[in-house]
């Protein structure tokens, strides 16, 4: 790429005449001046003494005579693994040109328009780590990406065709929010199913998958993956990495909001999803009327949606259903010894764009063949 620049005078040349993104050459360039920087050589700031291979430089001191040129240089070097990283994140961004794109699913023929399926996963601790002796069931990162898949294949196979799903991915889906196995805010330990970048890679994996099954069944998929006490940052960092990824997939809309609170129009319903960690569920219809007034005023049948207890409850206020989604996880140590018991299940529901709400699938794990009900 750098013996491109230089013969033919330029970055914006050099990509032309090799024929790859029209920034790659450009990109290259300012990547390998950054490594090199690291490395200690940066001529034209007079840093002339590279560090060997695998150090970073540590610090500069250059001497200057009279005449204000270079007379002699002390240079300090050591490992660093952040500078490391983040050479090894320049080099990977010169190379995003060979990655290959997730192929382009086709719609489905026929769709019933009129309709909308809510497809929602709440409190899947993803990651999270379960013991059939102490919970009832087993749970680990491939038990969950089993019972994820299966289950959502149980809920398009029972629901209408219908033209729009919603998938809702309502907080919680990893447990663990870093390397770390704490929560987020309290510091509490918690039981993880492997490293991090295992989890971090399987979220990655099962969403891309969860989609894929949207998109072939559906003519368009909003995604939501909503913030929970468990995942306050992945579940930020997914939304954009999916956002991204689907920016010209013209069937798929990603709701990127930073806050925690998530809206959807379908005719005259309007749909709320919070995961509950931050507002009651009393609390959440007044919460919504203030922060989406539009979307508010325009509809006349409205449910919010949030999770975070772990069990099914279903309220009717004023203008507004709140309904909390039972999950498909198993229990921990901590819920376990804490005596919390709730039936393990997922939700699809049916709006109609006049009507609203006009019907519902359950799945539990059973119907799953009790993938999370066997040792491990």
């Amino acid at each position: 790429m750098l013996e491109a620049i230089e013969l033919h005078g330029g970055a914006r040349a050099a990509s032309l005449a090799m024929g790859v993104n029209m920034g790659a050459a450009s990109d290259a360039y300012v990547a390998v001046k950054k490594k090199a920087a690291l490395q200690g050589y940066a001529p034209e700031n007079d840093f002339t003494r590279p560090v060997p291979q695998g150090y970073v430089t540590k610090g500069v001191s250059i001497y200057y005579n009279s005449e204000g040129k270079p007379s002699g240089q002390w240079v300090k070097a050591s490992l660093t693994h952040e500078a490391l990283i983040e050479a090894m994140r320049e080099t990977v961004a010169g190379f995003k040109d060979e990655i290959q794109p997730a192929a382009a699913i086709a719609a489905p023929a026929t769709s019933e328009e009129h309709l909308c399926n809510l497809y929602t996963f709440t409190d899947y601790h993803l990651g999270m780590l379960a013991w059939h002796q102490e919970g009832g069931a087993d749970w680990s990162v491939s038990l969950a990406e089993k019972t994820i898949i299966a289950a959502l294949i149980q809920m398009v196979n029972q629901s209408p065709t219908a033209h729009t799903a919603v998938l809702n991915i309502q907080g919680d889906f990893l447990h663990t929010d870093g390397k770390t196995p704490v929560t987020p805010t309290a510091k509490h330990v918690l039981d993880a199913d492997s490293r991090f970048p295992k989890i971090r890679r399987a979220a990655i994996r099962i969403i891309r998958s969860l989609m894929a099954i949207c998109l072939q069944r559906h003519q368009e998929v909003y995604l939501i993956i909503a913030e929970g006490n468990h995942d306050e940052e992945s579940s930020g960092w997914l939304a954009d990495l999916f956002a991204v990824h689907y920016e010209e997939e013209p069937r798929v809309t990603v709701n990127d909001s930073v806050l925690p609170f998530y809206v959807f129009e379908w005719g005259n319903t309007m749909l709320g999803v919070h995961h509950g960690h931050k507002v009651k569920n009393e609390s959440l219809p007044l919460l919504f009327a203030a922060q989406f007034p539009r979307e508010w005023g325009r509809t006349t049948r409205r449910e919010i949606h949030c999770g975070h207890r772990h069990h099914r409850d279903e309220k009717e206020y004023n203008g507004v259903t709140v309904v909390q989604h039972p999950t498909l996880a198993a229990r921990d140590a901590y819920a376990a010894r804490g005596g919390w018991i709730a039936d393990r299940a997922a939700w699809a529901i049916t709006y109609h764009k006049e009507y609203g709400a006009v019907g519902r699938v359950m799945v539990t794990t059973e119907m799953l063949g009790a993938p999370g009900h066997q040792a491990a």
